[in-house]
């Protein structure tokens, strides 16, 4: 019987989707209070198990290792950034050789990215401090971010823009993004008024060179 009372989001969700993600989230707060408390060498797949209640094949069901649970997000953030970069570069196209109109289109997958890190990862800060103080996840979340910009360069560039404006503006936006985490120590809830001040301190430059 329809009662009148819209369906929530949970509602929405089948069971079993609804189960795999409460799993997964166990894993991952189980897995972040555990490196936060002991430093991410100390901890174990087994550890991280043991303290989220499930076997360690139940574990590897969802990461392939500890490392992997850092960045467990990634794939949807991606998502969020790349179908914002290529929304806005179609809305601009052709970009050619405007570097303007790049960053524009940087500036809006970068909001999107922002976003999508302030709705589902509640562990930011911390996850930035634990990369930084190891090489091996250091240089893994590089290549990630190396990801972002080669996708970005590959956007614009269907959008015509050149390939010196495409590879500028990906280089521009994630320093801009880096600045960001930098200055507010990745809190997320900071993180995107952040970047809408980095971007309008680029902007204001830039306009005062072309008035120069």
């Amino acid at each position: 019987m329809d009662n009148g009372k819209p369906l929530s989001s949970d509602d929405e969700i089948p069971l079993r989707e609804r189960k795999r993600l409460r799993t997964r989230g166990a894993l991952i707060d189980a897995a972040m209070e555990l490196f936060v408390e002991h430093g991410f060498e100390a901890v174990t797949v087994t550890d991280i198990a043991r303290r989220a209640e499930v076997g360690r094949t139940t574990f590897f069901r969802y990461f392939t290792d500890k490392q992997e649970v850092l960045f467990a997000d990634e794939d949807q953030h991606r998502e969020a950034f790349v179908s914002a970069v290529d929304d806005a570069a179609a809305a601009l196209a052709p970009i050619g050789d405007s570097l303007d109109r790049a960053l524009d289109v940087g500036r809006a997958g970068l909001s999107a990215l922002v976003g999508s890190i302030a709705e589902h990862t509640t562990w930011l800060a911390e996850r930035e401090r634990l990369i930084n103080g190891d090489p091996a996840l250091l240089a893994r979340s590089l290549l990630k971010q190396r990801a972002y910009a080669a996708a970005a360069i590959d956007v614009l560039e269907r959008h015509g823009a050149d390939r010196e404006t495409a590879v500028l503006a990906a280089a521009v936006c994630q320093a801009c993004y880096e600045t960001a985490v930098a200055l507010t120590d990745a809190e997320p809830d900071r993180l995107p008024g952040a970047m809408v001040a980095t971007f309008e301190r680029l902007s204001a430059r830039r306009a005062n060179v072309r008035d120069d």
